[in-house]
């Protein structure tokens, strides 16, 4: 039996799983920062700790184990499928560390926003939720068509 189906298989699903939250996380954090403001909320209020623990869980419970799931099958699949050679693989692998980059900062900003030390506003993080959509094109784009 062939591993590499499988494998790939399980690294699309992790890329899918580390994907949502990517694109959820930022949402998460417009309607802490924004909900909370418009709302008059106080910190440490019922809705800012709700907020909280769904950011916390959503990182460290489906986000950060995707990331190493995304990364250790996709370094296997590179392996086992020889694809050191190819120009492609080493431009994805430079935009999936700009992803890896971007979670690093997701989770800065919600320790941010979990000390009361946040200062990004929910425009910027409006602006943020678009970073992810891009660079999964990119990737897309690059593991598809195998450009040379």
């Amino acid at each position: 039996m062939d591993p590499y189906p499988w494998l790939k298989a399980l690294h699309v699903v992790a890329m899918t799983a580390w994907m949502a939250g990517l694109f959820y996380l930022p949402r998460l954090f417009v309607y802490h920062v924004e909900g909370l403001a418009r709302a008059g909320v106080p910190r440490g209020s019922d809705m800012d700790l709700l907020f909280r623990h769904q950011e916390r869980l959503l990182l460290r419970a489906i986000m950060t184990p995707a990331l190493a799931a995304t990364w250790v099958l996709g370094l296997l699949l590179a392996w086992l499928g020889d694809w050191w050679a190819a120009p492609w693989l080493w431009a994805k692998l430079a935009l999936v560390l700009l992803l890896t980059a971007f979670h690093g900062w997701l989770a800065r900003q919600r320790r941010a926003l979990a000390d009361g030390t946040n200062r990004v506003s929910g425009r910027a993080y409006r602006l943020a939720n678009e970073v992810p959509t891009v660079l999964l094109l990119l990737i897309v784009v690059l593991v598809v068509v195998k450009p040379a």
